[in-house]
């Protein structure tokens, strides 16, 4: 071979290894196992890759709140976001969990189907030195770090303004999923405001369920049930979130009784804030998602930096939404007696006296909020 053309061959392959080596920082889109889009903000030999599993990527605030937040401070951290969504499957959610770390996940979020079933896959990915946070919903694992709102203290703002409208009657309990923790813990603080009432003959609670999925659609049929059950002499509704709030609502309009039992909820979905100012919802406790998804970026930078679960701190300016308890990691006990880390937010009852509060912040707008509502009925309509 001749001089020049052996010159051609080694410059032609040493482009080859240039371009193998080299990489787009441009971003790019896969396909997970399960059929799931990943999103990454650009890729790097070094760069934090922090997965996200969501259980059912339907809900309405995860799209709207959560993500982006999440994963605004993961980029501004010098991360990628990547994501998986399980359909509500809980089998497929501990494939996506190995689907993640695969992927290279160094950090890995986790919002619970089923918080037991995935406490296997959990332990799969801090065996391999992967931090877990546990995402709004507590897995039964001393390895993942929880981070939440106080959902006892949740239960404890829906029952008390449901307590302030009526401190006697009757009383129907629409609660969450069986499985999941939260439900027990916003049933908990509801008995802190009631239980004395209840305990006092003052408050008879005609019908209580717990609601597979948190479905709008069960509770719709559960609230049905009971009003058939009770001829319709139910006083009060403590529904435990916004979605089984508008099955509820859906039951007591087809009674013509709409507005006049108040019913409870949170979350602050647009549809519920609407129910708040039109009145047939009488308070949406609103977690400020734009925070805890934030929050949870702020964490797992801080996790796939090398942190201890003892040394997690919360992001500074959270304002209202900042934990009770100081922006230091505490220690939080399982309803099963393990010692888990965890960071806590607060959460605000949204009635029609502050419903300004989200439409200032951008979460909802007056539009929105307002949908025919008499002018002049509601201050911030």
């Amino acid at each position: 071979m001749k001089r020049g053309t052996k010159l051609l061959v080694l410059l032609a392959v040493f482009a080859m290894i240039v371009a193998a080596c080299s990489s787009d920082d441009s971003g790019d889109t896969t396909t997970t196992a399960g059929g799931d889009t990943t999103t990454t903000a650009g890729s790097g030999g070094d760069e934090i890759i922090v997965g996200m599993s969501w259980n059912n990527y339907n809900e309405e605030r995860w799209a709207k709140a959560d993500e982006p937040a999440m994963k605004a401070a993961i980029e501004a951290n010098g991360g990628t976001y990547i994501s998986t969504d399980a359909g509500s499957s809980a089998e497929q959610q501990i494939a996506d969990v190995e689907n993640l770390i695969s992927q290279g996940a160094d950090v890995i979020i986790i919002l619970a189907q089923d918080t037991a079933a995935i406490v296997p896959a959990v332990q799969s990915a801090t065996s391999q030195g992967i931090p877990v946070i546990a995402y709004d919903r507590l897995i039964e694992d001393a390895g993942a770090f929880y981070l939440t709102f106080d959902n006892v203290e949740v239960g404890r703002i829906e029952a008390r303004v449901i307590f302030d409208l009526v401190p006697t009657g009757t009383y129907a309990i629409i609660k969450g999923n069986g499985s999941d923790a939260n439900s027990d813990f916003l049933r908990a603080g509801m008995e802190d405001i009631i239980g004395d009432a209840v305990a006092a003959g003052d408050i008879v609670i005609c019908c209580e369920t717990y609601t597979d999925n948190w479905a709008p659609e069960l509770a719709q049929t559960q609230m049905e049930q009971f009003l058939t059950q009770e001829n319709n002499a139910i006083d009060a509704v403590l529904s435990q979130n916004d979605g089984m709030a508008s099955g509820v609502v859906a039951a007591l309009e087809a009674q013509g009784l709409a507005g006049t039992i108040p019913v409870s909820g949170q979350d602050g979905d647009t549809a519920a804030l609407n129910r708040v100012a039109l009145g047939t919802q009488a308070v949406s406790v609103w977690k400020n998602a734009f925070e805890l998804g934030k929050a949870a970026g702020v964490i797992a930078v801080q996790l796939a930096n090398g942190a201890a679960l003892d040394a997690v701190t919360a992001p500074a300016d959270m304002g209202d939404t900042a934990p009770a308890g100081g922006l230091n990691a505490l220690t939080f006990t399982t309803p099963g007696g393990l010692e888990v880390w965890s960071i806590v937010l607060t959460p605000i009852p949204i009635t029609q006296d502050n419903l300004d509060v989200v439409i200032d912040v951008g979460w909802i707008s007056q539009e929105q909020a307002c949908a025919n509502v008499p002018a002049g009925t509601v201050a911030a309509c």
